[in-house]
């Protein structure tokens, strides 16, 4: 599967992230072309290669035509970087910017300085849906400004049909946006992930006068999306940057196992102390189409066969180890608290969840509201089976909420062969720490299923395989371990 991974080490906006499609391999004049499909007219693109603190990247910007002259969409925007500087005025804002310094600054009201003639959602919506984009480009540049104008609406308390954008900023909003979508679609992406969002500090002049940043609208994009604030001054998620990733990832955390083909740099408008730039990873990952390790021999396809029946993602130990003798992976926490269920639905709950792929599924007894006994529901899963699970304990429980959460799962590398006992065949998991090995475990159904078979106690059975598995170690039977960790 190809994999996109958006490390937001600097922010994103909507630029910054067609600059870093385009370095990963979209044709600028190809992407112009595409974009010519929207009725709009007014503006010329300019795609350039820029210096970002000794990094090259590519910068995306949209120029405004005029009958007085050509400027950057984005020019009129600005931030204020600390309260002690007081409400300064756009000229003043200007004057400390650096040439050619424009902050992208999203492209709703309030984000902008000087008026102008307004497009409401439903114009926006009509005009890419009377374009002669593709029907999925259409789609999800709809969600996104729909994403968008949801969140001014809450935000400033007027019905969506009420919000309006900047000509201006709309124009910008319009062509970054469906720009990044074609990029995407483009580039063949199958999955897009991201880091935690580097959001900023300080605050942003606007019609409002100042707003803390980040800006309100992107706040409530934002709602349970991984984030931080660091010492960094300015405004570096947009609006439009925060609709887009939003809308685009399915999960947020370290960079995925993926092997990484190519790494694409978008820059932003501004210049910081750090390289202003959105960094793309582009490569394959084989976690969400697992298709089962392989193997030369019958007896290690058959115990390969029955760890992927068990465990969705046996790809996932296949990772080269880090300086710890473990890999990561990024995960996922599903928690519900229950104290309204017949007890005996609970077997049938966390069954399916196990055979949907979740990697556990833990009752644990905890006491709630009202002194109320009841069950917290803990489920680990990857990121990319969220929504099944969710249908799940939506359809299976009286839950009515979940709380979700990314973690990283820290992993011994493993491997899995099939050792014979006296009872009969055993499947047997290896456990590595580095190059110690550190775990040996039977497969608790084989050996059950053999003491069932043979009357005998299951410890005789889990004993015999045990030592043949100590056995099948000394006599070399293990010496793949080093080939998985190539």
């Amino acid at each position: 599967m190809k994999i996109a991974y958006f490390d937001c080490f600097a922010g994103i906006s909507g630029d910054m992230t067609v600059g870093a499609l385009i370095d990963l391999g979209v044709d600028p004049q190809w992407l112009a072309g595409e974009l010519r499909k929207l009725p709009l007219n007014g503006y010329r693109l300019q795609v350039e290669k820029v210096d970002k603190n000794g990094i090259q990247a590519v910068q995306f910007s949209v120029i405004l035509e005029h009958e007085d002259g050509e400027r950057p969409a984005d020019a009129e925007f600005f931030e204020v970087d600390s309260v002690d500087a007081g409400v300064a005025t756009p000229e003043e804002t200007a004057g400390r910017q650096d040439q050619n310094d424009h902050g992208e600054h999203g492209d709703f009201v309030g984000h902008g300085v000087h008026k102008h003639p307004h497009r409401s959602l439903e114009d926006i919506l009509e005009l890419i849906r009377s374009s002669q984009l593709s029907d999925n480009v259409k789609d999800l540049v709809g969600r996104i400004f729909t994403r968008l104008g949801e969140a001014e609406s809450q935000v400033h308390g007027v019905p969506l049909q009420q919000v309006h954008f900047h000509e201006v900023g709309g124009v910008d909003a319009i062509i970054d946006i469906t720009a990044a979508v074609i990029a995407v679609e483009y580039l063949g992406i199958e999955a897009i992930q991201a880091s935690p969002l580097h959001l900023g500090s300080g605050f942003v002049h606007t019609q409002h006068g100042l707003l803390p940043i980040p800006a309100p609208a992107t706040a409530k994009i934002l709602e349970g999306v991984p984030a931080y604030s660091g010492q960094a001054r300015g405004e570096l998620v947009t609006p439009t940057g925060a609709a887009i990733i939003t809308t685009l990832a399915e999960a947020y955390g370290p960079l995925p196992l993926m092997t990484i083909h190519r790494v694409g740099y978008g820059a932003g408008q501004r210049k910081r102390e750090f390289p202003n730039a959105l960094r793309v990873f582009l490569g394959e990952t084989t976690l969400h189409t697992p298709s089962g390790w392989s193997s030369t021999s019958k007896r290690d396809r058959t115990a390969n066969d029955n760890l992927k029946r068990r465990d969705p993602y046996p790809e996932q130990h296949d990772a080269p180890v880090g300086p710890g003798g473990y890999h990561e992976s990024p995960g996922l926490v599903i928690e519900a608290a229950i104290d309204d269920m017949e007890p005996e639905l609970f077997e049938s709950l966390t069954e399916k969840l196990l055979q949907a792929g979740a990697l556990d599924a833990l009752l644990i007894p905890v006491q709630m509201k009202k002194s109320r006994p009841g069950m917290l529901l803990h489920v680990l899963a990857y990121p990319s089976s969220l929504d099944e699970l969710l249908q799940i304990i939506f359809r299976e429980s009286t839950s009515i909420g979940v709380r979700t959460y990314p973690v990283t799962k820290r992993m011994l590398q493993r491997q899995v062969t099939m050792v014979e006992t006296p009872f009969g065949p055993v499947n047997v998991k290896v456990a590595w720490l580095g190059e110690e090995m550190v775990n040996i475990k039977p497969e608790y159904e084989d050996c059950r299923a053999l003491a069932d078979q043979h009357q005998r106690p299951l410890k005789d059975v889990l004993a015999a395989a045990h030592q043949a598995a100590w056995q099948a170690i000394q006599t070399g039977q293990f010496s793949e371990k080093k080939d998985l960790r190539r």
